[in-house]
């Protein structure tokens, strides 16, 4: 079992991780911003979903293999770039107008909450620094080392959820500003299929 400083020093380093510049966080900033605070949270669900796969490659030494193996690693951001790629075409091109159906996608909310999934279990760099940071918090001699790394997987999921779902508050509060302008909701999908194409770039160019 994990001890209790353990997983309040692990819970504060998975905050300040989860709060920091990456992929994840500023997909959840645009989708809520371009989309709304409900489909924001599915997508914070998603993504938190999507923490399972990792954790449990962890924790079955799957994550050695994408460590390992170039082609692996080389096949899985490549899928995830063009992921990317695709929902910047979709945010270029998504309609606009004042009227909420008018700025929503058709999209159902287990469709918004697979978006998230896709989002998160497609970077293999997720993997990877699963791999490197939830075992410097296990500890052989406490117990069984999968287990703590299901355990430290759970609290991190848990620091995400919380950080990702405060920043598609906020960020669905400053997008009802942009729906209220034409001009505005335009410059917002544009921002986001740019950012979405950077972030394909990054992934794609991504060294393990």
């Amino acid at each position: 079992m994990l001890a209790l400083d353990t997983t309040l020093t692990f819970f504060a380093a998975s905050v300040l991780l989860a709060l920091s510049p990456g992929p994840d966080n500023v997909f959840v900033l645009l989708h809520s911003a371009v989309h709304g605070r409900r489909a924001g949270l599915l997508v914070v669900l998603g993504l938190c979903s999507g923490l399972l796969f990792h954790t449990a490659a962890v924790a079955l030494g799957l994550a050695a293999v994408f460590a390992a193996s170039a082609t692996a690693f080389t096949a899985l951001k490549l899928l995830g770039a063009g992921y990317l790629l695709w929902l910047a075409w979709g945010a270029w091109n998504a309609p606009v107008g004042i009227s909420e159906t008018a700025t929503q996608p058709a999209m159902t909310p287990w469709q918004t909450y697979l978006r998230g999934v896709m989002m998160n279990i497609t970077n293999p760099k997720v993997a990877i620094f699963f791999l490197a940071f939830l075992p410097q918090f296990a500890n052989p001699a406490t117990g069984n080392m999968a287990l703590q790394i299901v355990l430290l997987g759970a609290v991190f999921m848990l620091a995400a959820l919380l950080t990702f779902s405060a920043v598609a508050w906020f960020a669905a509060g400053f997008g009802q500003v942009f729906k209220r302008s034409l001009r505005a909701q335009r410059v917002l999908n544009r921002i986001a299929s740019v950012v979405f194409v950077g972030l394909a770039l990054r992934l794609a160019t991504a060294q393990r």
